[in-house]
């Protein structure tokens, strides 16, 4: 077994969901050929990583709208230091997760037909995020 440490830097274009599958997976592919166990890591409290529908943008969008009713921008949060949206995109964060760990098999993502892996940006304006990765792996064995 062997292992690969990586990062991927993501720029949002503020508040919504961003697909990542592929720049993950492009990574996966040329790092292992075998099976094994990726990890993802969102190195941010104010944005998160989901797996979910990448065909219908109108999920996306209800989604969005779901989050903004559980954790919404306008109650009197007493943690305001970075503004209005930093308490929401906390919570929203603890709601959706911050980790993922994908199943590898022939140096592919064991990602359903529909399903794409996904940061989403809880704050308002454009962040710089980091999603650390970990893939753990077999090596194959050349005869």
């Amino acid at each position: 077994m062997e292992q690969r440490i990586g990062q991927f830097e993501v720029r949002t274009g503020g508040p919504g969901l961003t697909l990542i599958t592929d720049p993950i997976a492009a990574w996966v592919a040329e790092s292992a050929s075998g099976d094994g166990l990726l990890t993802l890591l969102c190195q941010h409290t104010s944005a998160s990583l989901t797996i979910q529908e990448n065909v219908s943008p109108e999920v996306l969008d209800d989604l969005g709208h779901a989050f903004d009713r559980l954790a919404p921008r306008d109650i009197d949060y007493a943690h305001t230091m970075e503004g209005p949206d930093d308490m929401p995109a906390h919570i929203r964060t603890v709601l959706s997760g911050v980790h993922l760990t994908i199943p590898v098999q022939a140096g592919r993502l064991m990602l359903g037909t529909w399903q794409g892996v996904y940061l989403w940006e809880h704050r308002d304006r454009p962040h710089h995020r980091t999603i650390a990765a970990h893939l753990f792996h077999e090596h194959p064995i050349d005869l």
